[in-house]
């Protein structure tokens, strides 16, 4: 397996610009997950590195070989890329072992290459080889789809959303029989996703693709606890902001005096706190601030709850909503006290005056 490396690239589709100076590098051995909303550019960025199509602008290099640029296009089959689709895309006429070395050279395809070795590689049994796909669960199927990618050993593996048609239990499953199979041969590969939590379970890095710009690429912790704006903040979870004031590295708002994990100007801020870092007590606690709050509606989900909060004295109105252990959860009509945990950040404020 190999490196990947995108410089400068741009793609528009007549006079709509699709992709905008894209640089990305995957290293050797790494999952880098590709997330963005509908319509950011994802798909079109997986086909200019599948070789679908042609960019316009920048290059894009497999290991030590460029496969993109302006004046260069070398064709797909040529790419030694392994592709998983969304659904899968296997032949239902075929079976399991016909699937996986469908691409293969014929000499390899009559020999079975490898088909037990990578049925086990993805977690199925190799008595699964004879056997039609479509007698097979989804979630199988996928992993039927990446031993077929993985069987001609390719510098590259691409996922296109491949676990979005799966129920929440199988893709759970899912995924982590897939990244543990692509940790086990050492593949580069890289996942394109709209769904936050498989992004940021799945990969080493996440880049964040947004019309068409990739706005921040970090580590899942970093993206989670210190996204660049406000926007970003409020895509890869819930996300609580209020107003503030920044000064000598705290900043003051309406949940009281908070650290601040990183710099920003002293004045007006909009500070950005995640639900779970707000804390609810049935008494104060000493040593954190007096705010009394009101338990409005209260969503439960087993494991955790959400729980939305008027405060008692907030001279602004905004929405307060905490996350909070489901063993722990108030119920509609509580009074509380309410602290927040750890630091946070702060961003420049938006509207009129903000500068």
């Amino acid at each position: 397996m190999t490196e990947l490396s995108i410089v400068g690239l741009s793609k528009a589709f007549g006079p709509n610009p699709v992709l905008r100076g894209i640089d990305l590098s995957v290293a050797t051995g790494s999952l880098v997950a590709i997330l963005g909303p509908s319509g950011s550019g994802k798909t079109t960025l997986l086909r200019l590195i599948c070789g679908f199509e042609r960019v316009d602008e920048g290059t894009i290099s497999i290991g030590d070989s460029v496969v993109s640029g302006p004046d260069l296009h070398v064709p797909p089959e040529q790419r030694q890329i392994g592709y998983v689709a969304q659904d899968g895309a296997l032949f239902p006429h075929l079976s399991v072992a016909d699937n996986i070395v469908f691409g293969l050279p014929r000499r390899q395809r009559r020999a079975g290459c490898r088909v037990g070795e990578l049925l086990e590689l993805v977690g199925l049994p190799p008595s699964y080889a004879s056997r039609p796909p479509q007698e097979l669960s989804g979630g199988e199927q996928q992993r039927v789809a990446l031993a077929r990618a993985l069987a001609p050993a390719p510098a590259l593996v691409l996922l296109d959303e491949p676990f979005s048609s799966l129920d929440a239990g199988l893709r759970v499953a899912t995924r982590e029989a897939v990244a543990t199979a692509l940790t086990a041969v050492g593949a580069t590969a890289v996942l394109v996703t709209h769904d936050q939590p498989e992004a940021m379970s799945m990969g080493q890095c996440v880049a964040v693709l947004r019309e068409g710009r990739l706005v921040q690429i970090a580590s899942p912790e970093t993206l989670y606890r210190r996204p660049v704006d406000r926007e970003l903040a409020q895509f890869v979870g819930e996300a609580v902001l209020l107003p503030g004031i920044a000064e000598g590295g705290s900043v003051v708002c309406e949940l009281g005096r908070l650290a601040l994990a990183s710099s920003v100007r002293d004045g007006p801020v909009e500070v950005l706190v995640r639900p779970e870092q707000i804390r609810l007590t049935a008494i104060q606690v000493p040593g954190t601030p007096h705010i009394r709050a009101k338990v409005g509606e209260v969503t439960f989900y087993g494991h955790d709850a959400s729980v939305a909060l008027s405060l008692a004295a907030a001279s602004l109105r905004f929405s307060l909503v905490a996350r909070v252990p489901g063993h722990m959860s108030p119920h509609r009509g509580d009074e509380v006290y309410v602290s927040v945990e750890g630091a946070v950040i702060a961003y420049p404020p938006v509207g009129p005056g903000a500068g």
